[in-house]
């Protein structure tokens, strides 16, 4: 037996290690956002008596936390009567698995089209993910509707279509003019791939002498900045998001934490948990191309 462990399972993470932290206080997290007044040609008489100007007032706005755990279970025998390929310690590689097994779990649930639950005793809390926050700009397919957080409404899937440099731009556009300045495009598999065939206004180059031919695309500069294209395995892969990733955060009620349950048998046993929401600092930051195939 050789001592070493082949694992494939992708754990990378990137809108939840790509996104700020917080702490909640409560289970139902709360925060509030605000707009400007918008501008206009602002032209006073000489002389004339100030007025109190009306005040914007700020949005109040929320999410539940959901709770995620893993369950770790070792027999005495695994932890301590046998000397196991791989590892030095049995419950302590179980724990770490579980660990990664944990963020995964996370990175789904921070980026689905899911509305909150608030949860009783015998349903769990749901927090409301990345697609159902994102309402302002949108580009859809036929029948395609927005989501509506003030409703607590998901977003109605549409008729899927091929992804777009023109829908992209849109999308970039759109979140500049509400104030935004997005620099990430994180996009499933399939829709990395499209993307990288976007030509925008430049001509590629490849040098013969290397015999290389490079077909990927990872940064694309916009009329309104550059955006990096970030691939990502856990999100649904009919949709194509432009990020703000500084107005976005995970806000925790408890860390992620390792916990010993009783002893009932020959077994240890441990438990992951953490409890969490996603909090939209201004979701009209960025933007969601939608119903893509």
């Amino acid at each position: 037996m050789t001592d070493v462990i082949y694992r494939i399972a992708p754990t990378d993470t990137p809108f939840l290690n790509g996104i700020g932290k917080t702490k909640a206080k409560s289970t139902l997290h709360e925060w509030q956002t605000q707009d400007l007044a918008a501008a206009a040609n602002n032209a006073q008489v000489e002389g004339d008596d100030a007025t109190a100007d009306p005040a914007t007032p700020t949005v109040r706005i929320n999410n539940r936390t959901q709770i995620s755990r893993k369950t770790v279970i070792v027999s005495g025998t695994q932890n301590d009567g046998m000397d196991p390929a791989g590892r030095k310690n049995e419950l302590a590689y179980q724990i770490s698995l579980k660990g990664l097994e944990l963020k995964r779990d996370m990175e789904t649930a921070l980026t689905q089209n899911s509305t909150t639950v608030t949860g009783s005793s015998t349903v769990a809390r749901q927090l409301r993910g990345l697609e159902g926050w994102v309402a302002t700009n949108n580009d859809l397919g036929a029948t395609g509707v927005a989501p509506n957080y003030n409703t607590n409404t998901a977003a109605t899937d549409g008729t899927q279509r091929t992804f777009t440099e023109a829908m992209l731009k849109n999308i970039i556009q759109l979140s500049w003019a509400q104030g935004g300045n997005p620099g990430v495009i994180m996009l499933g598999g399939t829709q990395k791939q499209t993307f990288s065939t976007f030509t925008g206004s430049s001509t590629r180059f490849d040098k013969g002498e290397d015999k290389q031919l490079t077909a990927a695309l990872d940064v694309y500069v916009s009329d309104f900045g550059t955006l990096k294209a970030v691939p990502n395995r856990f999100q649904r892969a009919r949709t194509a998001f432009v990020l703000e990733m500084g107005r976005w955060k995970t806000a925790f009620l408890r860390p992620m934490q390792t916990t010993p349950l009783a002893k009932t048998g020959d077994a240890e046993k441990r438990m992951l948990i953490t409890e969490y929401t996603l909090e939209a600092g201004q979701e009209k930051s960025g933007g969601a191309i939608r119903d893509l195939l």
